[in-house]
């Protein structure tokens, strides 16, 4: 059976993990991914570590299945000549290269659009081709911080803290995603590729949510809470025995359930608790009141007597913990790749789930160039000619 988007070809100039997790993404449901490479390995996450298995990057594994690989220098007219051939063939081209550099090379947009008029053409920079920042280079910590995102995250004793992954990468990889397969929509009516501009600042500022809309309502710049909400409570983690459990109580009625368990009842008549605005405000007395119950028994204690009564509750988990939990495990989100230097490789599994056309985990992370050979091939060029390139390290 074929995938969502069997017969789409995408040539991915994508290195580290915003562009290379929008093409897996696209791999996964079926497009053929060819990554482009500078040989004889240019994405730098190959070599970022530890920890390897084998001598192979767990970061560039992360991000890189279901793709073929090749290697072509850039910086060479021929080199550059290979990506035009490929470009006549191919649906998508994305590349997150800094702005100007594909202009550079002769392989900005309407130079291609030229040899392919369907041609979907994405750019993923820090800053976007536009505005003051556009020359500069981006990174996920750096537009963390400038756009307020890590000025929301942590607590006031601990200061600005990032998220733990690089969660602008993957989200910018996400919405990439997202306008190529629209781009790809809009072209069965249109017959016309267009460009597609994303930009790791621009994702990050819309991830902001709830939390950008209240301020632009009232011009006041937000505290950092921690895992508090900012808009609900109680709505955070809590003090048990033995560690720390999540609650998230969405209305009242759920309030008054939970005080009902804890046998507290009297608390949600209480004018400072009765309501969600006032439990927003007295934020910390309810706490203090709630851990005071909380601290008497286990947290597993707490979170079946809540579950059992459909209070919105769970656990924080280590990782060792996540991988080898039952809804984890049944989704398919643990998968195992046989790759040819690494052995017997883990993954993250795919959370799509498509009924009828299902993602499908059939190509290892490439080695670099694995496919370089085939790929050419492909393109009519031949072995003696493929052999005359390598001399020459145009591939």
């Amino acid at each position: 059976m074929n995938g969502a988007l069997d017969g789409i070809k995408i040539l991915d100039l994508t290195r580290v993990l915003a562009g290379p997790h929008c093409t897996m993404i696209m791999a996964d449901l079926g497009a053929d991914v060819i990554k482009v490479e500078a040989p004889p390995e240019s994405d730098e996450t190959r070599g970022w570590g530890p920890p390897f298995q084998e001598g192979v990057s767990a970061y560039y594994l992360c991000a890189n299945r279901n793709k073929r690989s090749i290697t072509v220098n850039l910086k060479t007219e021929e080199g550059r000549g290979i990506i035009r051939q490929l470009v006549e063939k191919s649906d998508v081209l994305i590349h997150n290269f800094k702005t100007g550099s594909m202009e550079n090379w002769g392989l900005d947009y309407p130079t291609l659009k030229a040899l392919n008029e369907k041609l979907i053409f994405c750019s993923i920079t820090g800053f976007g081709e536009t505005g003051p920042y556009s020359h500069l280079p981006g990174y996920d910590f750096i537009v963390q911080g400038l756009s307020g995102l890590m000025d929301i995250t942590g607590t006031k004793e601990s200061g600005p803290v990032k998220v733990g992954v690089a969660m602008v990468d993957i989200l910018t990889g996400l919405y990439s995603a997202i306008a190529i397969q629209a781009a790809l929509l809009e072209r069965e009516k249109s017959g016309q590729g267009q460009k597609i501009d994303m930009a790791l600042l621009d994702t990050a500022v819309s991830s902001l949510a709830n939390v950008a809309s209240s301020y632009l309502m009232t011009k006041e710049v937000p505290e950092r809470l921690g895992n508090d909400h900012p808009n609900i409570a109680p709505y955070s983690t809590f003090k048990t025995s033995d560690g720390h459990l999540i609650l998230t109580i969405g209305n009242d009625g759920q309030f008054q359930s939970l005080c009902k368990v804890l046998r507290i009842e009297e608390l949600a008549l209480d004018k400072k608790f009765s309501i969600n605005e006032a439990r927003v405000k007295n934020r910390e007395e309810l706490r203090k009141v709630l851990e005071h119950f909380l601290r008497t028994k286990t947290r597993d204690h707490w979170i079946k007597l809540f579950s059992e009564h459909n209070i919105p509750c769970g656990p924080i988990n280590t990782l060792d913990q996540v991988f080898t939990n039952p809804q984890v495990t049944e989704r398919g989100m643990l998968i195992q790749m046989e790759h040819p230097e690494a052995g017997k490789i883990n993954l993250v599994g795919s959370p799509i789930k498509l009924s009828r056309t299902k993602v499908k985990m059939v190509q290892y992370p490439p080695v670099a160039g694995e496919h370089t050979i085939e790929v050419l091939r492909g393109l009519g060029i031949t072995n003696e000619k493929i052999t005359e390139l390598k001399k020459r390290n145009i591939i």
